[in-house]
């Protein structure tokens, strides 16, 4: 009888509990990526009354099973479900949820161990910080190259605080330096509908626009380079207007203008060959000059092919020209070289339509704001239209992440069943998960089934203290019968 007394008063504790356990996962069912638990129980080890007996040919006895009685029970573990919680969209630009496996890497401070979350509730504080709601720095990697696919994180280095506006290797990231201007890569057609200046010749090599042009491309000292037809200039047949910045960030425009000088054709040579030149001319409309005395900052000749294709295998058509700019004194800006990358041109019976594709160099500017990518890279978008990384978040991995352990705050730390934290990784790359910017994972309890095993506990804990009354009236009747 005392065992019965023994073993009930074992389940309303297990019970308990488990109770426990289910009014905490209810408490945070609206708390940001909370992992709720499970207490499951086990059997105490019996008590043996009578081992069990064989059955026995030679008499032909049966067999006997074992006689035990149960000692009760009591939590066999209280484990935590993993498992990814809903996402709720927020639309600000520091909450972050994982879609996949892994943990936000925080810390207080630059020193002690790390603690992981799964809520990505972050805010920037005063000094730039990426932080949690409780002011922990969230870590990740600064130093990066900008090499052929783009901007390239260094993750080799060790994880940092992610800072916004500075770090060791960007002393004020709030401000983009200017950069010079040092190629400008064109694109587009020019019209093959225009009739050329000169009209047609015989002869392949870039003919001189005008007795004051040398054949070689470069003007004469006293020449303005425009193509001359019985002493009148000639308009261009286009112009392109290119802004360029030297390397404090002043501005300055240049026009490239375009002439339809020559059509190549010689009946005699090859009847089915057609060339066309084509002159252009880059000069400055304001605010600069060339280098040399020269009013004309660089000039040349393209040729197209019957196809419309142009011709970049005879040196005397070059496809890209160098010109140096030298800005006013007053600038305080010295010369700078930019390259003229015209491969890309064609000439077809359509209107022209060169344009600029890509032309490097620009003004400062200042961070106006910045946003998350799936992969983690925070990118800082400034008042000059550039685009300029500003962190990559580093995410946390573990074989057994159920063996982390509850730290409180909504963060976890690595226990020897969880498995060291060794190295970070980044988002979707070596088993992490990728980002999900302006969302948050909420709490992963399903409430209904908490409350269905609520109830579940209830009926327990009920027949448990309904088995220690009746042992105890049970007592009572023997201490009755003692009298």
């Amino acid at each position: 009888m005392m065992m019965s007394m023994f073993a009930s008063v074992s389940g309303l504790k297990a019970h308990q509990i488990r109770m426990d356990v289910i009014g905490n996962n209810i408490a945070n069912v609206n708390t940001i990526g909370f992992k709720g638990a499970r207490a499951t129980f086990q059997e105490i080890f019996a008590q043996t009354l009578s081992s069990g007996g064989a059955p026995d040919t030679m008499t032909g006895r049966g067999g006997t099973n074992p006689m035990q009685i149960g000692l009760g029970m009591n939590v066999d573990a209280i484990s935590t479900d993993m498992g990814r919680g809903s996402v709720q969209r927020t639309e600000s630009p520091t909450d972050l949820s994982i879609e996949g496996e892994g943990f936000f890497i925080v810390r207080s401070g630059n020193e002690g161990a790390y603690s992981f979350t799964r809520a990505g509730n972050f805010t920037i504080d005063k000094a730039g910080n990426l932080v949690t709601s409780t002011g922990k720095n969230v870590y990740g990697w600064m130093k990066y190259t900008y090499g052929e696919n783009g901007y390239e994180f260094d993750t080799q280095e060790p994880i940092r605080p992610i800072n916004l506006y500075e770090d060791i290797y960007n002393t004020n990231k709030r401000i983009i330096a200017a950069k010079a201007t040092t190629e400008a890569i064109l694109s587009g057609n020019l019209d093959a509908t225009r009739p050329a200046i000169f009209g047609t010749t015989t002869s392949n090599e870039p003919v001189p626009v005008t007795d004051e042009y040398l054949a070689d491309g470069t003007a004469s000292a006293d020449g303005d380079g425009i193509p001359d037809v019985d002493g009148q200039n000639v308009d261009p047949h286009f112009i392109v207007p290119i802004n360029v910045y030297d390397d404090l960030g002043n501005e300055y425009k240049i026009n490239l203008k375009f002439w339809k000088t020559y059509v190549y054709y010689n009946e005699s040579e090859d009847p089915d060959m057609r060339m066309t030149q084509w002159y252009y001319l880059v000069d400055p409309a304001n605010g600069a000059t060339a280098e040399s005395s020269d009013e004309t900052i660089a000039s040349g000749y393209l040729c197209f092919d019957s196809q419309g294709r142009i011709v970049t295998t005879d040196t005397n058509f070059p496809i890209s020209a160098d010109f140096v700019l030298k800005p006013a004194p007053e600038t305080g800006a010295g010369p700078f070289t930019v390259r003229l990358d015209m491969r890309q041109l064609s000439q077809y019976a359509d209107d022209s339509s060169v344009k600029p594709m890509r032309v490097d160099g620009y003004p400062p500017g200042t961070l106006v704001t910045f946003s998350i990518g799936d992969d983690g890279v925070i990118t800082g978008v400034y008042d000059n239209g550039r685009q300029q990384p500003l962190g990559l978040i580093a995410l946390a991995t573990f074989e057994n992440p159920a063996g982390l352990e509850k730290v409180g705050a909504n963060e976890f730390r690595q226990t020897t069943n969880s498995g060291d934290f060794k190295l970070p990784n980044k988002p979707g790359t070596s088993g992490a998960g990728t980002l999900v910017p302006g969302t948050l994972e909420m709490s992963n309890v399903d409430l209904a089934g908490q409350f269905t095993d609520m109830i579940i506990t209830q009926r327990g804990f009920q027949a448990n203290s309904r088995v220690l009354t009746t042992t105890d009236e049970l007592l009572q009747e023997l201490a009755n019968i003692k009298r």
